[in-house]
């Protein structure tokens, strides 16, 4: 092929490609669309901050009320109070250690507190200094946990806590026992001079009172949990060597926990 039907042939293929000119037309009217977009959105923001402005214009301010207290809570004003029991012997620990249950009823709950002498018991009332609405409750619960056997610095945990409870129960829950066989599952669940029983708490964090065959336990609901477990596995006769193995591991998942 020579070169002048080479570059006749190059012609011949330019002519049959599609042509890239743009219409002026098109062009045209693809200007007028977008500037018809712009307005659109234009007059659209317009109307949005008019909307904004209107709705800020009609917003009522919301109201703030003070907290009631809880004298002013009760309809009427009138005052609550709450009447514990105090257990025979209960009393002289009760004498003991009278001014430290005082102390964070008086000054932290800001109630009235006396001991009802006729009635043997303690009775807890609210004042018009009460704040907390609940602090009747916790310190009823706060009494409670004492007359059960717990130190005060113990049960003052309750006051300062909120998930934080008490759970009881009967030896003979778990098992019936009679005689002996109670006598020894009780010795079990304390262990020689309260090892057992000291093992436990510090492996679950909780506070055990084994009174006669009645076992209360003041702790967190998990913990509680953990140290029932334990007793009530001693109570049905596993060897104290088994449960201390599971208190160390349940301490060491604890610690890794915290």
């Amino acid at each position: 092929m020579t070169a002048v039907e080479a570059q006749d042939a190059g012609m011949e293929m330019d002519s049959n490609l599609p042509s890239h000119t743009i219409d002026p037309s098109t062009l045209q009217s693809r200007i007028i669309q977008s500037k018809s977009i712009l307005q659109e959105d234009a007059g659209n923001n317009s109307d949005n901050e008019m909307e904004t402005e209107d709705h800020a214009a009609n917003a009522v301010e919301q109201p703030t009320f003070q907290k009631l207290s809880a004298h002013a809570a009760r309809p009427g004003g009138k005052a609550e109070y709450r009447r514990i029991r105090c257990p025979a012997h209960r009393y002289t620990p009760l004498r003991e250690n009278w001014e430290q249950l005082l102390t964070p009823l008086v000054e932290y709950l800001k109630l009235q507190v006396r001991f009802n002498t006729r009635t043997r018991s303690v009775e807890v009332k609210t004042s018009r200094h009460t704040l907390d609405a609940s602090g009747l409750q916790k310190g009823a619960d706060f009494i409670g946990a004492f007359m059960m056997g717990f130190e005060p610095q113990d049960a003052v945990a309750l006051l300062r806590l909120d998930d934080l409870y008490i759970e009881s129960f009967q030896v003979t829950d778990v098992k019936i026992l009679r005689g002996d066989h109670l006598s020894r599952a009780i010795g079990r669940v304390a262990g020689q001079d309260g090892k057992t029983r000291f093992a436990i708490e510090n492996a679950t964090r909780t506070r055990i009172v084994i009174a006669d065959s009645r076992i209360h336990m003041l702790g967190s609901y998990s913990n509680i949990r953990m140290a029932r477990n334990a007793i009530c596995d001693l109570i049905l006769g596993a060897p104290p060597g088994k449960v201390y193995n599971n208190m160390r591991n349940v301490a060491k998942r604890m610690n890794e926990r915290y």
